[in-house]
């Protein structure tokens, strides 16, 4: 009667890895229950989800090829493009989210177009913005820009909008850390880049004040929600943008977050449904509306007894 947080399965959302080719379900060594999987294994768990009462699922792409431009991501036929295809077609009502960003798909594995050995904000928001319009012109709901471009958020919602897709959302990753608990999700999106890293455009986990700056940047490009990533060590990031904006809130209980708590259960150090449940739980009573997490099946059939 008198608890005062609330974990819902509509809370959730499920991150789903969809990989160019036919009869793959791979599962990836880092993240036990997680899969790459071609379109036909994705929509039968797209089907999953939804009888499970989960309201979203958001994609990532493995595509057939990888070059300096990543120009899958941005194809009329590639592969995230086809995989919206395919689940709306099956599952029509499950909201399909999409993350708008270039490293799954350059063979550097950095997150936009690489000049001098850095990558260029400006020119990456070009194609960026041919990306997000392209998941809408194959059916997504939301389209998510994780890349940490300056400016992404306004690029975004001016193609959309020019195009007849005002309605389509935008889910910023408005605060996201230059995290080590990225690991394991390098490994399911292959990902990692070819050389240095993303502290460039990432943000220094040190930084709180940081993250506000952010969020009022993408607050005044119009986003519709923002997301803080990592969630579990970030949890007073939660709190200090669900005190300081009204929009809807998101954490990405992201995959090192769940490997440990897979790792740990595994070895029978912890109860890993109780932990799982208290670490979801405690990304809500820090203030999120939703959360993307691998665990999502899996809470789900928790929650609904």
């Amino acid at each position: 009667m008198v608890r005062e947080t609330h974990l819902r399965v509509d809370d959730l959302i499920y991150p789903m890895f969809s990989a160019f080719g036919e009869n793959i379900k791979k599962e990836i060594p880092s993240m036990p229950g997680i899969y790459q999987q071609s379109i036909e294994h994705i929509v039968a768990e797209a089907k999953e989800v939804y009888e499970l009462g989960i309201p979203a699922v958001i994609l990532f792409g493995i595509p057939e090829a990888k070059d300096a431009v990543g120009s899958d991501a941005y194809c009329a036929s590639g592969i995230i493009q086809n995989t919206i295809r395919a689940i709306k077609e099956e599952v029509p009502e499950l909201l399909v989210i999409t993350d708008v960003c270039m490293c799954e798909y350059t063979d550097h594995g950095h997150c936009g177009i690489i000049k001098d050995g850095d990558v260029d904000n400006d020119a990456t928001l070009e194609l960026l913005a041919k990306e997000a319009l392209s998941h809408a012109q194959a059916g997504a709901d939301i389209v998510a820009p994780s890349d940490m471009m300056d400016g992404r958020i306004a690029a975004l919602r001016d193609i959309l909008d020019e195009n007849g897709f005002e309605h389509i959302p935008v889910m910023s990753y408005a605060v996201k850390y230059a995290s080590a608990y990225y690991g394991p999700f390098r490994d399911a999106a292959e990902s990692t880049p070819a050389f240095g890293d993303r502290r460039t455009y990432q943000m220094d986990p040190a930084n709180r004040l940081e993250a506000l700056r952010e969020a009022n940047q993408d607050l005044a490009e119009a986003a519709d929600f923002l997301m803080v990533k990592p969630a579990l060590a970030y949890l007073d990031i939660l709190r200090e943008l669900k005190d300081n904006f009204d929009l809807p809130l998101v954490a990405y209980n992201v995959s090192g977050e769940y490997s440990m708590v897979k790792a740990a259960a595994a070895n029978d150090w912890v109860d890993g449904d109780r932990v799982m449940m208290e670490t979801l739980l405690s990304m809500k009573r820090a203030g999120a509306d939703l959360i993307i997490t691998y665990h999502a099946k899996e809470a789900a059939r928790l929650l609904k007894g």
